[in-house]
């Protein structure tokens, strides 16, 4: 039988998308004719979906989602985070079934029973006990708000924070600068300070290199990016070496506003980004990035659920946190200092 890598392969598209078509995703924006060039290669190579669990019936995942799906077009890291769930239920003969979110609440879009929940990003306590409501069987994909009930998979900033900073200092920079927002919602969806950016301040206080000259303060978004540093760079700020950046879209509208100010990356300006998805290796330059491992959070995530579900055999009943070592990964936009 045919795997999503080859049917990608005879397709044309990308594992994610080949996925979200065979798994029925209905926020999956895809013409007629992709579907139907999926769905023609998934019978010429003989592609099956045999879900069947130990027990004969089929195992069903509900999937939350913190953003919209125009939302995730403006951070596509939980876009991602959703792909890669879908694409191991798929490979694990397991339905996914995608929650509406309706305020403060979630809506089942098939009337069926499950086995557990996956919510992606961050929910206030109203929404996780109405996500309780749907399963008791609840995982929790980049927050952990719930730990003494509900599995969760995060990621260890404060290790992928050192891995950035070792690495411009190894390189020589000392004057090195933090884009990106100062406040961010926590696991419940409160405001509260930025880790990425509290830890960054912290380390380079004892390393006695922090300026606080060199933060620039901006949500994470690419747009506002180009604003935020054009701002900076027009009142004649001062400007450091290298920039460590909250995520992707930040580290690209960095990117965009040195350009425009005449300046290059890295020979001018360093810059390292945070979470590398696809988008860090196709950029240009291509993004030295902490890779936060996308896939393998999904992976987790779903691997999580169906430890919990008795009819697939499991036996674990105490919920679990798994926390993920970032990795650096080096490429194009980060250089020794001129």
């Amino acid at each position: 039988m045919a795997t999503l890598k080859e049917l990608a392969a005879y397709s044309g598209y990308s594992v994610a998308t080949v996925s979200r078509i065979l798994n029925n995703d209905p926020t999956m924006a895809a013409s007629e004719e992709t579907r139907k060039r999926v769905l023609e290669a998934a019978g010429a190579l003989g592609y099956e979906k045999s879900r069947r669990s130990r027990g004969g019936k089929s195992l069903r995942l509900g999937v939350a989602e913190m953003l919209t799906p125009a939302e995730q077009l403006d951070d596509p890291y939980y876009l991602y985070l959703k792909n890669f769930v879908a694409q191991e239920c798929l490979e694990r003969k397991i339905d996914l079934i995608p929650l509406q979110q309706q305020a403060d609440s979630f809506v089942q879009m098939l009337p069926a029973a499950l086995d557990g929940v996956i919510a992606i990003g961050i929910f206030n306590m109203q929404q996780i006990e109405m996500l309780h409501g749907l399963s008791a069987n609840l995982v929790f994909l980049d927050s952990s708000p719930d730990e003494a009930r509900s599995d969760s998979v995060v990621i260890n900033y404060r290790l992928g924070i050192e891995q950035a900073l070792e690495h411009l200092f190894e390189l020589g920079h000392r004057q090195i600068g933090f884009i990106g927002p100062s406040t961010k919602l926590d696991d419940w969806k409160r405001p509260a300070p930025e880790l990425r950016r509290q830890l960054f301040i912290h380390f380079m206080s004892e390393r006695n290199a922090y300026d606080s000259r060199y933060l620039v303060d901006v949500p994470t978004n690419a747009a506002e990016t180009v604003a935020a540093l054009g701002r900076h760079l027009r009142a004649g700020k001062p400007l450091p070496t290298a920039f460590l950046t909250a995520n992707e879209e930040n580290a690209i509208g960095t990117v965009r506003a040195l350009q425009a100010a005449g300046l290059r990356v890295p020979q001018d300006v360093s810059i390292i980004s945070f979470n590398d998805t696809p988008l860090s290796e196709l950029f240009d330059p291509p993004l030295t990035s902490i890779s936060t491992h996308v896939q393998e959070m999904g992976r987790m995530a779903v691997q999580l659920a169906v430890e919990r579900i008795p009819r697939a055999g499991s036996l674990r009943e105490l919920p679990v946190k798994l926390i993920v070592p970032p990795t650096l990964v080096l490429r194009g936009s980060a250089a020794a200092p001129s």
